[in-house]
């Protein structure tokens, strides 16, 4: 995808492209390009992969929710900062908390919104289901995008969204996960309200959008241990 054709996608998404949004995107491009040589953040290099994989991909999360406002967005397992920094570039009024274990995609991440001069934008290298109890029911939207089976992202999410919050999960297949995620998401007090599918432009590959809304406070026993939750072990 080229900066022209990013440009006209990105205005049937309804989202209008500044001179600044370029800028800050060549940089980070420059950025991401110039330190995968180093620390192999992704296995997208070249700029079209970059700018429709990366960058227009992340932005898709707009057919899900409206991000005009002053809203507390967790972007878990961000990776090099996807979707969660090209939403801030493009929604300066977002809070946003980019959360990664991996300690130099966390250094990336720095590097960039310092090159960026981002305000409003906190890294934490850490699990989801470690973080401070500072950040429970904290969140406006949890998102992620391609780090886990849903039924796992539910639990180590949704304990930090809002009542009427919502987590958004950034996938391709999506049946099959839903199904399994049903008892977690019982008792997480969330449903699934929404999917939404549509087709990468140029390479036509499928996505989703699984849209869940917390309808009630957390029971504190969640998120549970990680080996608990992968293995799916129920809580007595």
């Amino acid at each position: 995808m080229n900066k022209e054709i990013f440009i006209k996608e990105l205005e049937k998404l309804n989202i209008k492209v500044t001179e600044q949004n370029l800028k800050d995107l060549e940089k980070y491009k420059d950025l991401l390009i110039e330190y995968n040589q180093k620390f192999n953040l992704t296995a997208i290099k070249t700029e079209e992969e970059i700018y429709l994989k990366h960058f227009y991909d992340s932005l898709t999360l707009t057919k899900a929710i409206n991000l005009e406002g002053n809203l507390k967005l967790l972007d878990i397992g961000t990776g090099a900062g996807f979707p969660g920094l090209i939403l801030k570039i493009f929604y300066p009024n977002l809070e946003v908390t980019l959360l990664d274990s991996n300690h130099k995609k966390i250094m990336f991440l720095e590097t960039v919104i310092k090159e960026l001069n981002l305000t409003n934008v906190t890294c934490l290298n850490t699990r989801a289901e470690s973080l401070p109890s500072k950040y429970r029911e904290y969140f406006d939207i949890v998102t992620s995008r391609a780090v886990a089976q849903l039924r796992i992202l539910s639990e180590i999410s949704i304990p930090y969204l809002k009542v009427g919050g919502k987590f958004i999960a950034m996938k391709s297949a999506y049946e099959e996960e839903i199904k399994e995620s049903m008892e977690i998401l019982t008792k997480l007090d969330s449903e699934v309200i929404d999917i939404i599918t549509f087709n990468l432009p140029i390479e036509n590959s499928n996505r989703s959008l699984v849209v869940i809304e917390k309808k009630k406070e957390t029971n504190k026993i969640y998120p549970r241990n990680y080996d608990k939750i992968v293995k799916n072990k129920k809580v007595k």
